[in-house]
Order: C-alpha cells, then sequence, then structure tokens
C-alpha cells in the first residue's frame, strides 16, 4: 500500500479516457459546457435534455439518497468528472437511480485500497451528483458522466444492503466578497495557468475555460478537480465551509506543485543538456577520426591500442595471460573512448603490461661476497647468516649441474622445482629481523621490498579486489612488484603475526597459497584473473610471537628463531654499528666524540633492559645530542664518554641489577623465575606471605589459569611434606597464605614458574631466605618432580642481563644450553635438577645447625 493517497488529477483522467476514444469525445464537450454554463452573467445556458436537474426543484434540506463510495477522487459541486462502475452492488444502485431522479450521492472512501469498504471506511462529507450519460462496457462495468450539485453531511445509513443509503443533509456554503477572495482568485488563476504551461496534455481550450471562471467557489472546485493532490488534501478543500479557506488551501497546493515541477523541469534540462553535450563531444570525435583517416594519421584511440598490443608482445606473458590480454584489448578497441568500461579495461590492461613477467635480477652467487655483506651489516645472527650461504650455494651448485641433473631427473609432471625459499624470522623487538632483510638483498644482489601486514584485516589486501567493483586494485602481493620491477625479490612481509582476523576476513588464509612453495608457481590475484609465477621469490617473514601464527601458515615457512643478545654483544654491536650512525645522523665528527667500554656497559645494565638493542641506541642518541648542544655552544670539542659522564648526560640509573635482586630475595618468601616473554625473557619475583586464617590461599598478580593451578601444586605439594620441613600439623588449619607476583598491570601464564612458586613457600614456612643470585625455572608435579619448560633460552639471556650467577633448570633442558653463547656460558653456574627436594637444596641458604635450633627456627617462622 502507497503511503500516500492521491486524488485523482487531469493527467490521471487524461490517461484514462485515452483508452477509449469515444468516451474521450463524449467526456470533453460534457466538461466545456458545463464550465461555459456555469459562468457568472452568461445568458446562454444550455438547455438539453442531458441536464434534467436544471428544471427540477432543489432537494430538501435533508433527505433519504443512494450513496456510492469512490475510490481514490473527489467530486466537487459544479463541476463534471467521468467514473467507472463494477462492483455487482455498485451496478445495481446505478441501475435503480437511473430508473428514477438520477441523483446519488458521492462519498470518498478513507481507504481506496479496499474494495468493498463499509460505512466506518467512509467519510462524512460528500456531494450530490447526477448522471448525465452512462456507457456499458462489453466487461460489464459502467462508465458514467456525472455532474456535482451540492455538498452533503451523511447523518446517518438507512440501509447497507444491497447498497448503501443514508440520510444527508445539505451543507451551504459560505461566499465571501472581498477583496481577500479577488485577491486569493487571482492567485490560483496564475499558479494554475503555470502548471498548464509546463504540463503540456491539458488541452488550452479547458485552460481558457478555466481561467475564464469568475465565481470564486466554482474557480477552486474546478481547479481542484483538475489538480492531482493528496486525496486527503482533495477532502479538505470539500469539507472547508468558507471559500477563502478553500482558496488558500488551494494556493498552498498549487504553489508546491509549481515548484516541483519547475526543479524537475530544471533536472530535466540539464540531463538533457549533458546528454547533448556527451552526443557534440562523440560527433566531434567520430569527425576527427574521419579526418585523420582522410590524411592517413592514427587516431588517439587507435595510437593507445597498437602501443598496448605492442607491449604485450614485449611483456613475456605467458600463454594464459596474454590470451587475457588480448581479449580485453580487443574489447577496448570496440569501444568508444567516452564510455565508462574503457577507462576500467584500460587500468587493466596497463596492469597486465606493466608487471615483470619474465624479468628477474641475476644472483650474486659468490659465497665469500654474501658473508662480507652478511657480518659488515650485522654482528652475530650466525644461523641466519648460515640459511642464507646455504641458499646461495644451492643455487651455485644446481646452475652449474644444471644440464647433468637434468639427465639423471625425470621430468615430475606434479611437482615443480622449488627456486625460492620461505623463511620466518621470530625474535623479540630490536633484534634486526627487518634490517636483516635488506642485507640478504643486498648479499645476494636481488631487489628488495617490504610490506607491513601488521593490522591488516582484509584478505582483498593480498589477493585484490574483483574487476566489478568501482575502483578495484591488484593487492598488495601484486603491487609491489610491480614497484620493484623484478619477479625474484627478496620479498620482506613484516609483522605477520599481527594480523587480524575477524568477519572483515581471514587475510591468513589468504597467505597460504603465496607461502606454499607447492602453489605460488600459479598464484592467482582476484584483480589480475591470471596466475602470476611466485616460485622464484625469497619470501622472508618477521614474527615477534610464532603462536601467533595460524598452524596451517607456520607450516608452510621455515623457522629461525633469532634471539636476544648478550651484554658483550650488545657493547660489539654499540661500536660497529650504532654509535656510528647515530654519530652521523646527529652531524658530528668521529674524533669529536669517544665512547668507553665501561660507558657502554653501564648504559646496558643501568638506562636499558632488553633483548635487542633499540633502546640501547636511542640512550646513545640522547649522549650524543647532549655533546652535540656542548659544541655548538663553544664549550667543548671532544667528549670522551664513561660511566660518569652517562651518569651526567642520562641522570640517575633505571635499574640496579644484583644489588636490587640481593634487597628483594633477604628476606624469606621471596624467590626469583625465569619467564619468556614475546620481548625476549624477563625475571620475575614471586613473593610469599602468611597471616591468622582458616586455611586460606590467595593468588594476585594477573596469574592466568595455568599459573594459578601451578600455584595450588605447589601449595598441595608443600602441604604435603609439612612434617619433613617441621611445619606444625596444624598449622595450615589457623593460617591464610598470600602468593603475588609483582608488576601487577602485566598478565602472566604458564607451568614454567611451579618450582619458583615451591620454592617461595618453603621459604615462607622455614625462615630460609632464598640465595640472592639464583633464578629457577621448571614445572612441577604432585609427586614433586620437575619437568621441562620451552624458551630456555630466552630465560637465560634474561637472567644473564639480570646478573644472576646461578640458574637452576629442569635436567632434561640440559641440551637446550647449546643455543647459549660460549661467554654465558662460562659466566653462570647452571643446577640441573630432577626434584623438587634437588631445587631447595641449590636455592635455599642452609639451615640452623643443630636440630634442635632449626626446630625452633620453624615454629619461630610457622607459628
Amino acid at each position: 500500500m502507497p503511503a500516500t493517497r492521491w486524488h485523482m488529477g487531469w493527467e490521471d483522467i487524461l490517461q484514462w479516457l485515452e483508452e477509449d476514444a469515444a468516451w474521450q469525445e463524449a467526456v470533453m464537450p460534457f466538461l466545456h459546457r458545463i464550465l461555459n454554463s456555469n459562468k457568472k452573467g452568461d445568458e446562454n445556458q444550455d438547455d438539453a435534455p442531458e441536464q434534467p436537474q436544471e428544471s427540477e426543484p432543489a432537494p430538501p434540506e435533508i433527505f433519504e439518497i443512494p450513496i456510492l463510495p469512490l475510490r481514490g477522487t473527489v467530486v466537487y459541486p459544479q463541476t463534471g468528472t467521468p467514473l467507472t462502475v463494477g462492483l455487482p452492488r455498485s451496478v445495481r444502485l446505478i441501475d435503480d437511480v437511473v430508473a428514477g431522479d438520477r441523483r446519488l450521492g458521492l462519498v470518498a472512501s478513507k481507504k481506496p485500497e479496499l474494495e468493498d469498504p463499509s460505512p466506518d471506511d467512509l467519510y462524512t462529507v460528500g456531494t450530490v451528483a447526477s448522471i448525465h450519460r452512462l456507457f456499458r462496457a462489453p466487461d460489464g462495468t459502467i462508465r458514467l458522466l456525472v455532474q456535482g450539485q451540492q455538498r452533503i453531511r451523511v447523518l446517518e445509513y438507512t440501509q447497507t444492503e444491497p447498497y448503501f443509503v443514508a440520510r444527508v443533509q445539505v451543507i451551504p456554503e459560505t461566499v465571501e466578497d472581498s477583496l481577500e477572495v479577488e485577491a486569493l482568485a487571482r492567485q490560483v488563476r496564475e499558479q494554475f495557468q503555470a502548471i498548464s504551461e509546463m504540463v503540456s496534455s491539458i488541452p488550452k481550450e479547458l485552460v481558457a475555460s478555466v481561467l475564464a471562471l469568475e465565481d470564486p467557489l466554482q474557480l477552486a472546485y474546478t481547479v481542484a478537480n483538475f489538480q492531482r493532490m493528496p486525496l486527503e488534501d482533495a477532502q479538505e478543500i470539500l469539507e472547508l465551509d468558507s471559500v477563502a479557506a478553500k482558496l488558500r488551501k488551494l494556493l498552498a497546493i498549487l504553489t508546491h506543485e509549481v515548484e516541483v515541477l519547475e526543479l524537475g523541469q530544471k533536472i530535466q534540462d540539464e540531463a538533457r543538456s549533458e546528454i547533448e553535450k556527451m552526443q557534440r563531444e562523440y560527433f566531434l570525435r567520430e569527425q576527427m577520426k574521419a579526418i585523420q583517416r582522410e590524411l592517413g594519421e592514427e587516431d588517439e584511440q587507435t595510437a593507445e591500442i597498437k602501443e598496448f598490443r605492442q607491449k604485450i608482445e614485449e611483456a613475456g606473458m605467458p600463454e594464459e595471460a596474454k590470451k587475457q590480454a588480448l581479449r580485453e584489448l580487443e574489447r577496448l578497441s570496440r569501444l568508444p573512448t567516452a564510455a565508462a568500461e574503457y577507462g576500467v579495461i584500460r587500468t587493466y590492461l596497463d596492469w597486465l603490461v606493466s608487471l615483470p613477467w619474465n624479468k628477474v635480477t641475476e644472483d650474486n652467487l659468490d659465497l665469500q661476497h654474501a658473508q662480507e655483506v652478511l657480518d659488515k651489516d650485522h654482528y652475530g645472527l650466525e644461523d641466519v647468516k648460515e640459511r642464507i650461504l646455504e641458499y646461495l650455494a644451492v643455487r651455485k651448485l644446481r646452475l652449474e649441474r644444471k644440464e647433468a641433473l637434468e639427465a639423471r631427473m625425470p621430468e615430475d609432471e606434479i611437482r615443480h622445482d622449488r627456486e625460492g625459499a620461505i623463511l620466518c624470522f621470530v625474535g623479540p623487538p630490536g633484534v634486526g629481523k627487518t634490517s636483516l632483510g635488506r642485507s640478504i638483498a643486498r648479499a645476494m644482489g636481488r631487489k628488495f621490498v617490504r610490506i607491513s601486514l601488521g593490522g591488516v584485516r582484509d584478505e582483498a589486501e593480498i589477493r585484490g579486489h574483483r574487476r566489478t567493483y568501482i575502483g578495484a586494485m591488484p593487492g598488495r602481493i601484486i603491487q609491489a612488484l610491480r614497484r620493484v620491477g623484478t619477479r625474484n625479490p627478496v620479498f620482506m612481509l613484516d609483522e605477520i603475526d599481527k594480523l587480524v582476523f575477524d568477519f572483515h576476513g581471514d587475510p591468513a588464509s589468504a597467505l597460504l597459497e603465496v607461502l606454499d612453495p607447492e602453489q605460488n608457481a600459479e598464484f592467482r590475484d582476484h584483480y589480475l584473473e591470471v596466475a602470476f609465477d611466485l616460485s622464484q621469490v625469497l619470501f622472508i617473514t618477521t614474527a615477534n610471537y610464532l603462536d601467533n601464527i595460524p598452524p596451517p601458515l607456520r607450516d608452510r615457512m621455515e623457522i629461525i628463531p633469532i634471539s636476544g643478545y648478550t651484554e658483550n654483544e650488545k657493547v660489539e654491536i654499540a661500536k660497529g654499528y650504532l654509535i656510528p650512525r647515530q654519530v652521523h645522523e646527529n652531524g658530528l665528527f668521529p674524533e669529536e666524540i669517544t665512547f668507553t667500554d665501561e660507558a657502554l656497559h653501564t648504559i646496558i645494565r643501568s638506562y636499558t633492559r632488553e633483548a635487542g638493542v633499540r633502546n640501547l641506541e636511542r640512550e646513545i642518541g640522547k649522549i650524543c645530542r647532549k655533546v652535540v648542544r656542548q659544541i655548538a655552544e663553544g664549550k667543548t670539542e671532544h667528549v670522551d664518554i664513561t660511566p660518569e659522564k652517562v651518569r651526567e648526560f642520562l641522570g640517575r640509573p633505571r635499574y640496579y641489577g644484583l644489588e636490587e635482586v640481593a634487597q628483594r630475595v633477604s628476606i624469606p618468601g621471596v624467590a626469583i623465575g625465569l619467564a619468556w616473554t614475546p620481548a625476549g625473557g624477563d625475571i620475575l619475583f614471586v613473593e610469599a606471605t602468611k597471616m591468622p586464617g582458616n586455611k586460606g590461599f590467595i593468588l594476585t598478580g594477573s596469574l592466568g589459569e595455568v599459573m594459578q593451578e601451578s600455584a595450588r601444586a605447589a601449595l598441595s605439594y608443600v602441604r604435603s611434606r609439612a612434617a619433613q620441613w617441621g611445619i606444625p600439623e596444624d598449622f595450615f588449619e589457623k593460617t591464610d597464605i598470600h602468593l603475588h607476583v609483582p608488576a601487577g598491570a602485566q598478565p602472566k601464564d604458564g607451568p614454567s614458574a611451579g618450582v619458583t612458586m615451591v620454592t617461595a613457600l618453603v621459604s615462607l614456612l622455614t625462615g630460609r631466605a632464598v640465595k640472592p643470585e639464583v633464578g629457577m625455572t621448571g614445572e612441577i608435579t604432585l609427586r614433586g618432580q620437575v619437568l621441562p619448560v620451552g624458551g630456555i633460552k630466552e630465560k637465560v639471556l634474561a637472567a644473564h642481563r639480570a646478573d644472576l650467577k646461578t640458574i637452576i633448570m629442569p635436567k632434561r633442558n640440559e641440551a637446550d644450553l647449546e643455543d647459549l653463547p660460549d661467554e654465558v656460558r662460562e659466566a653462570m653456574h647452571f643446577v640441573f635438577v630432577e626434584t623438587v627436594d634437588e631445587v631447595l637444596d641449590a636455592a635455599l641458604t642452609p639451615p640452623p645447625a643443630s636440630d634442635e635450633g632449626a626446630k625452633d627456627h620453624a615454629e619461630n617462622h610457622a607459628g
């Protein structure tokens, strides 16, 4: 059902009449006759027999009359209107009325969509009308010409079957004779004339007759009868008693209609002008083409097609891509340049011909050169350097033995030769993963391209958008290859563990094809729709946290862990790389500033605590800027950076190393654990305290579920062995224990803190403090066994940075020490344990010498 119900206007009447030419010939003279016969002062009134009501007396004020419901139209007094009747009850009403005095009441329905309305669905104000002419159509419907006479108000319905009959009362009209009515009538005529000039379907003779009307009441009704408007407004005009009110309402409707028509005409004129402009441009282009053909010259489009064809031939595309390009070029040649699709196809072809289909960079297979470049750019990182040299060695040997290998190895239709490699560097921030990619490209003589995947959440970023979308483009893989101009670059996908997986899409799944050596030889971007060979690309991905990478994607990459640096390694990196770079960036000469080894050790120990060297470089840069200011102010010409100068330039130390550790563990109940973090590992303190209570056990410090379970297991083990350590049997019945891991804002989880928690609890309950230089890691069982854990290298390096001297770890992790640098293994003492008892013997200070003293000592601390 439409939102607005409309009163039928002249356009609707005309469309209705066009269905029957004979009916139109009867209606038009009838309308002219009504208009002319009602002119004020007209003495030549038509007394034709088709107007019998004029010779009859006026009806009484209250009388009964048959009521014909109207759908979507309102009939006004002093107007003529054609109607169509089709319902059986309405046909019977017409038959009875025509057999009588030909008068009936016409009342509009409030709901035009109802075919058979009830009395409640009809308005209460309608019009008495007489039937002038009647036509019976072959389909059983009746077409009427009616003339409205007077307004009536329905008082009550006295009959509903077979049709409505109602008692009605004549409503008199209030006709004011004032200047306002005259002005309103004049404005109505002007607005109606303006509408008729914009609506060409209204006959000019009819317009002239309407404009000649002098009676303001008839003018209002006649214009309202010809004007299309909402049904509610048409009914309101009928119900208003005052002629001035009717004219005001009608004038508002006409004014709005004029504004709408003017706006529509303006829009139509603009559209026509634009079309004419496009047609003119098209004709001019065609004329230019014809002239250029006569002169033997090529037009712009033909030259562009020829250029594209030449580029396609020179691009070295595979057969599939070439067929696709020629097919699109053929479509382009048949399109006018003004067509919207012309630009889309042209952009697509431009992408195809600009890709490096057969452009490769020749590898520098000199292993000695590669070793020198890698060593010059990065200190350490032997595992990565060794893997790159192996890759180059394989490439060199395969090229030297290519013919022999092809002769010995039969052709495999399923598996093809894999020339590229897919590496994943995993390590904490600041260890040089990203810069290592550039160094590898330089060592191999290849071009380097990098894209960051951090925050990417849409697979279209990887595979591109389909060409059906406006503004579609290839994915970032194809864009990067076009930018670098070769199909075998070193391609770094940075921060692959920062991909976002949500309702927008799963970009990691789109990377499965890119990073699969068995599939990426035929990588299909959604925009290109043809295969592009990525098999010769050396892909290097970087990540801080391996667990964030989905297992299927992780399985396609060769994982190369990069751990943090030791203190001596950081010193060498600072001397060889960081200091020269900061000296240059701050405008200094090397002879103007000198760092001593002691100063570098002070910066590393007291002002940074990280696995990488980013903060170390920031602190060196800060010192360089202090020196730059002194030189700029003329205070000095050379500065030697010593530990004292470091303290002067950087302020108070931020970390205190072993001094802080010794102070915190001097109290029984505090133990030092080792934790793995995405930043490379750290030490953590586990603190325990007791208070009067009732077997309560409180855990705080943002502990995860696994770590909380480890704490409960530790307490259960301690309770089960309480007698062995001289703890009274009823101690736990009247005591609450609180276990806390500081840095509460940092979430913590994992089972490797089990031995640390047991040690802290036993230290608390026995009064034996933990040795200050001891750190530990390991998972425990309820039976007191110590199980192996992961991240040993990162944990030991963190302990080394914190100046711990002794590390307690599970015996089954002893083999992991082979990954540690020699200087770390030599500087630290490792205790390998299998049970908790061995942990406690190595971690806690000895108990008092005598047994009696030990018992008293335990009771003092337990009770």
